[in-house]
């Protein structure tokens, strides 16, 4: 299966991105089983043809919003430089004077070069979609159907070719702004509220898949709230209903005609559909929209905490009752959490009056909030609920409005910039001169530094401290603070209990501790 970016591009083909997390299907085994031989001990309730069908037709709905859709046409021109001129071909064949030949001809006829001719400019096009949000010519899509264009083209349904401008783009949930100048005012659709649809609901997607031009294709919601691991946002829409390639950026439509989601991704073996698309929420991006039309950017609130998921260990050990939440593993020096009297350790239960399940809710909500609000924040402390009030700063452009720790990968580090991960109760920095001399650590030892451990982990339960050096876990060395979450989360993929961990104290005497990762 490819999780894939559902725009066309002409060519060449875009790579499809590998899923980061397996989806196990019903058996055939079981389909049979449910399907034949079995002896049904009560009535079989089918459903009758009034609840199973769906609308009668969406022709008039298709004729309402169809002008308001459009296709998108993104150019990137990217320097290339010429191939070599004759290569090195075996001596002593046969056909020694046809290659001969044949290369001078091409040199002489500016098919090949000798490498000193510069580079040439090759030309690559995408094809996605999008909609119109405003008459005066503001047009919504996917940031990666327009990526890195040099020339954006918009074409609408009666042919109309124009060029788009590009307002803001906004990565981290896939949504650009466009601003194109019609002759006359355009037909725009508005945004629905996503809140308000219900799984089971029918929906209807519009766009150009395979770069066909309009189509139309209807379903219904499938799922809400997915994580398909494509950003620190993820929120989809789930959908049935027929997304391919070329549908990105494209509206997907509640029956009333509004805009609910963008589509944006599909689960496929091919990259055609079989049924699973994905679509941002108009909850999630209308607010990032607003943004980037009013300041070309998206000026995100941030807390300032790095926080982790709250298990049922960890909820036993802060006395939660169940496991909810998100942990503060750490706090931003100068980050709105320090001050507001936020400490490492506490369980953040409600924020701005939304409780929080789980700690991926966090920073959705969080970096949906305007800079220089004011927002009560409930947290568990000493198993007690206290309410702070904390004022949100902005949010970092290299940061996530709350940190989730252990989930990210990282290159190295930029001299003088602390890199903090977390794994396991422990929280990691980088060993470099600021910390051997913090803890008189020799330079012998090498890794990474145990800078705080969580009271009550199983790191602490084994008498891990604070100064200490991660130098290797299951006999392989670490070397930067994302490689321990990184090797702990992979070797409980495959199924580990435990991890072997080669911990040495700051004078260098090392010993094994096995921590377990569940």
């Amino acid at each position: 299966m490819a999780l894939t970016p559902d725009f066309v591009p002409t060519p060449p083909l875009a790579p499809t991105l590998a899923p980061r997390r397996a989806r196990r299907g019903i058996s055939a085994a079981l389909v049979l089983a449910l399907g034949f031989g079995a002896v049904p001990t009560a009535p079989l309730l089918l459903a009758s043809p009034a609840m199973a069908r769906g609308p009668d037709s969406l022709a008039d709905l298709a004729d309402q919003v169809s002008d308001s859709v459009v296709n998108i046409s993104a150019a990137t021109t990217v320097a290339e430089k010429r191939a070599q001129g004759i290569p090195n071909l075996p001596q002593g064949t046969p056909f020694d004077d046809l290659f001969e030949e044949f290369f001078k001809r091409r040199q002489q006829q500016g098919g090949g070069g000798n490498g000193d001719e510069g580079p040439r400019q090759r030309r690559s096009n995408s094809l996605g979609s999008g909609f119109v949000i405003d008459a005066s010519g503001i047009i919504i899509t996917n940031n990666h159907v327009i990526a890195d264009a040099n020339e954006i083209t918009v074409i609408f349904t009666d042919g109309q070719k124009l060029k788009a401008e590009l307002i803001g783009k906004d990565a981290k949930v896939d949504v650009a702004v466009l601003r194109v100048k019609p002759e006359k005012p355009l037909k725009a659709v508005k945004f629905g509220d996503s809140e308000k649809a219900r799984v089971g609901d029918w929906v209807m997607a519009v766009g150009n898949p395979f770069g066909l031009g309009g189509t139309v294709t209807a379903g219904i919601v499938s799922a809400r709230n997915r994580n398909i691991d494509s950003g620190p946002y993820d929120n989809y829409i789930q959908t049935d209903a027929a997304i391919n390639k070329g549908n990105s950026g494209g509206p997907l439509f509640n029956m009333a005609g509004e805009v609910i989601g963008i589509n944006t991704a599909i689960l496929s073996p091919s990259g055609g559909s079989i049924g699973i698309g994905f679509a941002t929420p108009a909850a999630t991006v209308t607010p990032v929209i607003e943004q980037l039309q009013k300041f070309g950017e998206t000026r995100r609130g941030w807390l300032g905490v790095r926080i982790q998921n709250v298990d049922d260990g960890i909820a036993e050990s802060l006395n939660l009752g169940k496991a909810r939440g998100a942990l503060v593993a750490g706090i931003d020096d100068k980050g709105p959490a320090k001050p507001a009297g936020m400490k490492a350790g506490d369980v953040i239960i409600r924020f701005d009056g939304r409780d929080i399940k789980e700690s991926r809710d966090l920073p959705k909500i969080v970096a949906s909030m305007p800079v220089g609000k004011e927002v009560p924040v409930t947290i568990m402390r000493d198993g007690k609920e206290q309410t702070l009030s904390v004022t949100l700063g902005r949010l970092p452009e290299d940061q996530q409005a709350a940190l989730s720790t252990g989930e990210g990968k990282e290159g190295p580090a930029a001299p003088g910039k602390t890199v903090v991960q977390m794994a396991l109760g422990m929280q990691f920095t980088r060993l470099d001169g600021a910390t051997r001399k913090k803890y008189s650590i020799k330079d012998s030892v090498k890794g990474v530094v145990v800078s705080d451990v969580l009271a009550g982990s199983p790191a602490a339960e084994k008498g891990i401290k604070e100064g200490e050096v991660i130098v290797e876990i299951n006999q392989e060395p670490v070397a930067q603070p994302a490689d321990v979450p990184s090797r702990t989360k992979s070797l409980k993929d495959a199924g580990k209990k435990t991890a072997l961990f080669l911990v040495a104290n700051p004078a260098g005497e090392v010993r094994f501790i096995a921590l377990t990762l569940e």
